[in-house]
């Protein structure tokens, strides 16, 4: 099945949780400052590591038959910090991130068909300081070829997440629209709902769906706990039902605190996954959040008790 039609299909897609921040709580895991993990595909050792942390998540989504996403460890696999990270003689960093996912999906037989592959981007400079993005037109030439690259490396989808500010996100979409690719854009919200930049959630995605061509498939939000989600929802969609028409799902975070707070912590913070799960569902129940997965602070334990909680969900629903 085409991801297009899985999402039009399915009334739940489970996301991945956290990849990032759990190779963060390994000291002897080593985090390029340019590129994070995307180099660790390239170290037998290392690269173990990895492939547990997905395999963990796509374990979860196949002892529940649920439609499962996973995201390529390119979040900061743009050209430049490719450069920085004196990876360009090591070999193509995006087409070998999705070469190292796909290879983990291959063995998982039938259920195999249920996993999609999502090539993830982020913005070029710090995700939580919107004053720091590009315009449009620079975003839509910087972005350009890491889009490709995740294109023709044979992505189901791509992703950019972590977008604070419109203006870089509107020239992301431009960029990989050129790709032909369906894709999804992924900001941080304030609880008012606002992105970081100040921009209200559905004139962001106002702007975008009416300037480029063809529009993004969806929107998510990650990077922010759900009870943000929740609240920001509640005043966005009274302001407009358009939130409502194009809002995706949440990767969230288990702490309510700013995520500029949690950039910085030297602790981190995490909920009980009982507690998560039940937030999480309601965004789903509640307010029609069909595609749910984590961020910050979870683990394969939250991304089960999610799981665990729409199987049961949907077996109960007609």
């Amino acid at each position: 099945m085409h991801f297009v039609e899985m999402v039009a299909r399915e009334p739940f897609i489970l996301f991945e949780g956290a990849v990032i921040e759990l190779l963060r709580r390994s000291p002897q895991i080593p985090l390029d400052p340019h590129v994070l993990h995307a180099g660790l595909v390239y170290d037998a050792n290392h690269s173990a590591a990895l492939a547990d942390i997905y395999g963990s998540y796509i374990d979860i989504g196949r002892n529940h038959n649920l439609p499962m996403a996973i995201l390529t460890p390119t979040w900061r696999a743009n050209p430049e910090r490719v450069a920085l990270a004196k990876l360009g003689d090591v070999g193509d960093v995006n087409r070998d991130g999705y070469r190292f996912l796909a290879s983990i999906r291959d063995r998982y037989g039938k259920y195999a068909r249920r996993v999609w592959i999502g090539g993830l981007m982020g913005c070029k400079r710090d995700a939580y300081r919107p004053q720091e993005a590009l315009s449009s037109p620079q975003a839509a030439r910087f972005h350009a070829p890491q889009a490709r690259a995740l294109a023709e490396a044979g992505a189901d989808f791509i992703m950019a997440a972590t977008l604070p500010a419109v203006s870089e996100a509107m020239g992301m979409a431009t960029a990989i629209a050129e790709t032909g690719l369906p894709y999804v854009l992924s900001f941080v919200v304030r609880p008012t709902g606002t992105l970081l930049d100040g921009t209200l959630l559905h004139r962001a995605i106002d702007n975008v769906d009416a300037s480029v061509d063809p529009r993004p498939l969806a929107y998510m939000i990650n990077c922010v706990h759900p009870s943000v989600l929740e609240q920001a929802l509640r005043s966005e969609r009274v302001r407009s039902p358009r939130v409502h028409e194009r809002l995706l799902g949440l990767q969230a975070n288990t702490s309510a605190q700013a995520p500029e707070e949690l950039d910085n912590a030297e602790h981190l913070e995490s909920q009980d996954p009982d507690t998560f799960a039940d937030a999480m569902m309601r965004l789903h129940t509640e307010l029609d959040i069909k595609a749910l997965g984590g961020c910050c602070g979870t683990d394969d334990r939250h991304i089960a008790c999610i799981a665990h909680r729409a199987a049961k969900h949907l077996q109960t629903t007609p």
